[in-house]
């Protein structure tokens, strides 16, 4: 859709939705902006629908950033020639996926210069939030209801690695402790919550009263970042919860607020 095409047919978003539509708000928009009044969605949010794919008739499928199995990747060839991830399950950058999507379609130029055009969005508005270069940042998902536990994204995952592209850094500590290179995710135990100590800025998804349990954890709020509240906890109610995993038409449409929530998150940083 960001190079003007719209599918004949795409998943439902399952993260960020609040309604029965399947669309994220950047979908609607660019939707609206290519007149595409009655998109094919499809309900697959429990498992690909292969015959709703295959009726949509394909010429390619775009499973850049997927978690297809080798299974379900046999099955789809059968339908169209399928564009997979080329290293590992959910770990495809936005700019990985526009290369290997674009060239999958024949529009690889048109792919060329929508990376060139989002990378100067971004190095643009970055420019306004001086404060965040040079600051350490690690994307920790929490539960309220088991503060046993925490689940780092690794820098493998699109989420931190467009973190580092916003000026933030791993810190070096959090790297050693990840071995797999393709993970996008590994988790530790809150007695190994001194992993987060030369961390300056928290990214992760919460609100105020997870961050408040966390802060009144014995353990947890110990943690530098959380102590000195240098934390930036995406609500369920933002659309910067879908958008953690990037794509062009995501980063445009959240961007300024990511940057505004992340600002203030290292303003807090002594």
């Amino acid at each position: 859709m960001a190079l003007g095409v719209v599918p004949v047919g795409f998943s439902a978003a399952n993260f960020g939705v609040k309604d029965n539509s399947g669309l994220l708000p950047w979908t609607k928009k660019k939707l609206d902006q290519l007149d595409e009044k009655n998109p094919n969605v499809y309900k697959d949010t429990d498992g690909l629908d292969f015959e709703a794919i295959a009726d949509s008739k394909p010429d390619v499928i775009l499973a850049a950033y997927s978690g297809i199995t080798k299974e379900e990747y046999k099955t789809l060839s059968k339908i169209a020639p399928v564009v997979a991830y080329p290293k590992s399950a959910w770990t495809t950058s936005w700019k990985e996926q526009i290369h290997l999507d674009s060239k999958g379609m024949g529009m690889e130029k048109q792919g060329d210069k929508l990376i060139k055009q989002t990378e100067q969005k971004i190095n643009t508005r970055v420019k306004k939030y001086p404060q965040l270069k040079g600051n350490t940042v690690t994307w920790v998902n929490f539960s309220a209801k088991d503060l046993s536990k925490l689940q780092i994204y690794t820098s493998a995952d699109p989420r931190p690695a467009l973190l580092k592209e916003f000026g933030l850094n791993y810190p070096e500590n959090i790297t050693r402790e990840i071995k797999s290179k393709n993970s996008y995710s590994k988790d530790f135990s809150s007695e190994k919550e001194s992993v987060l100590n030369d961390t300056d800025i928290i990214v992760g998804y919460g609100d105020k009263k997870l961050y408040q349990t966390l802060k009144n954890d014995p353990v947890l709020g110990q943690v530098p970042a959380i102590k000195r509240g240098s934390v930036a906890f995406i609500g369920s109610d933002s659309p910067i919860v879908a958008a953690g995993t990037p794509t062009p038409l995501s980063i445009s449409y959240t961007l300024d607020e990511y940057l505004r929530l992340l600002g203030k998150a290292a303003g807090k940083v002594q």
